[in-house]
């Protein structure tokens, strides 16, 4: 009786887990669905900043809560095509609306980012070379515009825990990647640390300062160290 328990459990056991055969047909089909859906996400995201005037608006509004009109009178631009751009953004779901309030007799909405301006090489790669190149300048152009007012106001290098740094170095591929996730790993921990930030300011906690703070990080490949090509004279 013991072994003919032992067996049907034998049997049971079989049944209930997956064949050799199945596990990687299931393994490859469960990456297709996660290829599919990043492809998805892509697309999405090609599609909300094929616009540069997009690009900007996306960075304004990932730094703070703006409106149409205030958008429209920072970038000098219509006021109706601001407000074109503000909606192909919302129905991307990039923005979110905030809150509304009256302003002589109408009624100004306000928008932020859903989600931080940071894309990862994966969906980079799918996009066309002249939107990155238009995401690139847009961030560059802000980090700029950050820098100058900090110096004109004398805020730069005003405070101890102030970090500048720069280094180059070589790399493979793979040592390329890892470089890319340490700067997504960072902006998960600058964000992260602003939610805290916030949470215990709402609580009445922490040392009650608020420093308005900016951080830009750059992995590029650069020219330094690099040979140039000439041409052979004739």
């Amino acid at each position: 009786m013991a072994a003919k328990e032992g067996k049907g459990r034998g049997k049971a056991s079989q049944a209930g887990s997956p064949s050799k055969t199945e596990a990687p047909s299931r393994k490859r089909g469960a990456a297709k669905q996660r290829e599919t859906a990043s492809r998805k996400i892509a697309t999405k995201i090609a599609k909300a900043l094929s616009h540069p005037l997009r690009v900007q608006l996306l960075t304004i509004l990932n730094d703070r809560l703006a409106s149409p009109n205030e958008l429209s009178k920072e970038l000098d631009e219509g006021l109706s095509q601001i407000s074109y751009h503000v909606k192909v953004l919302k129905d991307f779901e990039m923005i979110e609306l905030v809150k509304t309030e009256p302003r002589r007799g109408a009624v100004e909405h306000y928008y932020r980012a859903t989600s931080k301006v940071y894309v990862p090489s994966w969906i980079a790669a799918l996009w066309p070379r002249s939107i990155r190149g238009t995401m690139s300048a847009s961030i560059l152009e802000e980090i700029e515009q950050d820098l100058v007012e900090s110096i004109e106001a004398g805020l730069l290098a005003d405070r101890l825990d102030e970090v500048m740094t720069r280094d180059s170095c070589f790399f493979d591929g793979q040592g390329r990647e890892e470089v890319e996730e340490a700067a997504a790993e960072f902006f998960k921990k600058f964000e992260k640390a602003g939610i805290d930030s916030n949470r215990r300011r709402r609580n009445g906690e922490g040392d009650g300062e608020k420093i308005q703070t900016t951080a830009a990080v750059m992995v590029f490949t650069s020219l330094k160290g690099r040979k140039l090509k000439v041409k052979d004279k004739d």
